[in-house]
């Protein structure tokens, strides 16, 4: 990183006056959020914008967006609002953390208060279980279930771990996430949720009640008196269903040039295993649909040189690619952002082919 940059990386904003999405390249220093396009798999100077961060109120997580759970708002001391798309829930409270220090680098006891925050274990008292519950079943600000899948089995009216987790900060009810962990655990106890699917059945069997709700994307519960199950017979799974049933091993924004057009476009992809695939996602959508992917048996895949634009690369695109070549002899070129990203996404492939 160059001096005095704090955290730089890809986000997703949606944009001031036409509200549509846009993945921009976003640098992170001490009073200053910058962000930049990217052409030709490179950032154009000088940055497309720069949020100020002095008087800043930062939001996260942010639940405005019903099909966009990993935001975060930012609203400056002028009222003008930024909404920020990562692509993890790991990495929203990453870049949240960051940005939260930046904008109160003068208050030192503040940004201590924020670590101990970070690390700390605290229920509000008097918790009324049965409000958050009324709260949790408002048609308009409540938890929404969906159909959502796990290993092939599609379960009705479930929601994840990880955004019930959000709903419950967003709404105040707790303070940081191993309080909202600890706060759906007893909502468990008490019978008012149920996990449904393997992973967060398994948790149950967990001793310690701060670790038998899972804070996780691949998680499911159900309010308890809906608990509804549907299981896919093998005649009526898709090939879009088989390949999207895998467990998540790794997801980010990576560049990734085009087949027909051959232009560079930032993709959020997703590794998934048993069985292996990696998919593409296009981030200024809604629909979380892959737009591509591709079966990772038999599949090559090498890193580039950085010296000068490799063959088959197109434009003047140089530093932190590699290519995948599928059993079917396609190959994609993909541009990660540093050569340390590169290096963990070739190891993980690798693993998986």
């Amino acid at each position: 990183m160059e001096d005095g940059v704090l955290k730089e990386g890809f986000l997703v904003k949606r944009g001031h006056i036409v509200h549509n999405w846009k993945a921009r390249w976003f640098i992170l220093r001490q009073n200053t959020l910058l962000y930049y396009k990217l052409e030709g798999g490179r950032k154009v100077t000088p940055p497309k914008g720069r949020i100020l961060l002095d008087g800043c109120t930062i939001t996260c997580p942010c639940l405005e967006y019903e099909n966009r759970p990993l935001l975060i708002k930012l609203k400056t001391q002028t009222s003008t609002e930024y909404f920020l798309e990562a692509c993890s829930r790991e990495e929203r409270d990453a870049w949240a953390f960051e940005i939260t220090g930046a904008i109160h680098a003068g208050q030192p006891g503040k940004v201590q208060q924020l670590h101990i925050l970070k690390n700390s274990f605290k229920l509000p008292p008097h918790i009324s279980l049965h409000r958050i519950v009324d709260k949790m079943h408002d048609s308009s600000g409540g938890i929404r279930p969906s159909p959502n899948m796990e290993q092939g089995s599609t379960y009705k009216k479930t929601f994840i771990g990880s955004s019930l987790v959000d709903w419950l900060i967003s709404n105040s009810f707790s303070a940081n996430r191993l309080e909202a962990v600890t706060l759906a655990s007893m909502l468990m106890e008490e019978n008012f949720l149920r996990p449904v699917g393997v992973r967060s059945m398994g948790a149950i069997r967990s001793g310690d009640l701060a670790e038998q709700f899972l804070d996780d994307s691949t998680a499911l519960y159900t309010f308890a008196e809906s608990y509804k199950r549907k299981i896919s017979s093998k005649e009526d799974i898709s090939l879009s269903t088989v390949e999207l049933s895998g467990a998540v091993v790794k997801q980010g924004y990576l560049v990734k040039q085009g087949h027909k057009r051959k232009n560079w476009k930032v993709r959020r992809f997703v590794l998934r295993k048993d069985p292996a695939f990696l998919h593409y996602y296009d981030p200024s959508k809604e629909e979380n649909r892959p737009v591509g992917g591709f079966s990772l048996r038999g599949s090559l895949v090498s890193a580039l040189e950085d010296n000068g634009v490799p063959t088959g690369v197109k434009g003047n695109v140089q530093g932190n690619l590699f290519k995948v070549i599928t059993k079917d002899d396609t190959h994609y070129y993909i541009q990660a952002s540093s050569r340390a990203e590169r290096t963990e996404w070739i190891e993980a492939i690798k693993k998986l082919t």
